[in-house]
């Protein structure tokens, strides 16, 4: 029987991608995955995770979806709201792994409903879904790691050529201070891994 794990990265994030990523592994294998202590990717320090994201990706099957900033803005625009946007994701995950269970870290407050929104579209799988799946289920946690190295990456591409752009997370001084210099210097023409439709940007706009 084949199990799958899903969690994301960056999805409240002002800057880069989200990434949802997928790890699929036959369930006598299982215990690999166990014996690495794996836990939720923000308890896990970066140089950790990057050495436990090749550890999984040795064990497991790694199926990694980034959105971009670009593709959020564009869906946002189309009243597409983030919950729908990761299920894009999720669903394109689970079609192409084929698992017999999934194990999701819900980004709906009912995860009752994604289950069986899930369900219904992918038969006969089992979806389980729960809020903190990413502390309870080693497979779910080895998704959210590998989806937190991914992300990392793709700010550090930004990084190459803005130095200052902090974490990406409004909730970072230094993100805001980079937001805050670069719509009053080029407000017409923002780079493209900033997340136009976020409110964060919208207020500094005007």
């Amino acid at each position: 029987m084949k199990l799958l794990g899903i969690d994301e990265a960056g999805r409240g994030s002002v800057l880069g991608p989200l990434v949802v990523c997928g790890v699929a592994v036959e369930e006598d294998r299982i215990k690999y995955l166990e014996r690495l202590g794996l836990k939720d990717s923000k308890k896990v320090a970066p140089k950790k995770r990057v050495s436990l994201s090749r550890k999984i990706k040795r064990i497991a099957q790694c199926h990694t979806v980034h959105i971009t900033a670009q593709d959020i803005d564009n869906l946002r625009a189309r009243n597409v709201n983030l919950n729908e946007i990761e299920k894009l994701a999720i669903n394109r995950i689970i079609s192409e792994s084929t698992p017999d269970t999934c194990f999701i870290d819900s980004m709906d407050v009912k995860p009752e409903r994604l289950t069986h929104e899930l369900e219904t579209i992918h038969p006969p799988l089992r979806v389980v879904a729960e809020h903190k799946a990413d502390d309870r289920y080693p497979i779910v946690s080895a998704a959210s790691i590998v989806a937190k190295v991914e992300r990392d990456r793709a700010i550090q591409i930004i990084k190459k050529t803005y130095e200052n752009v902090g974490s990406g997370y409004p909730s970072d001084p230094r993100t805001i201070e980079f937001l805050k210099i670069i719509t009053k210097e080029s407000p017409e023409e923002l780079p493209d891994f900033i997340r136009r439709s976020w409110a964060t940007v919208e207020k500094m706009q005007g």
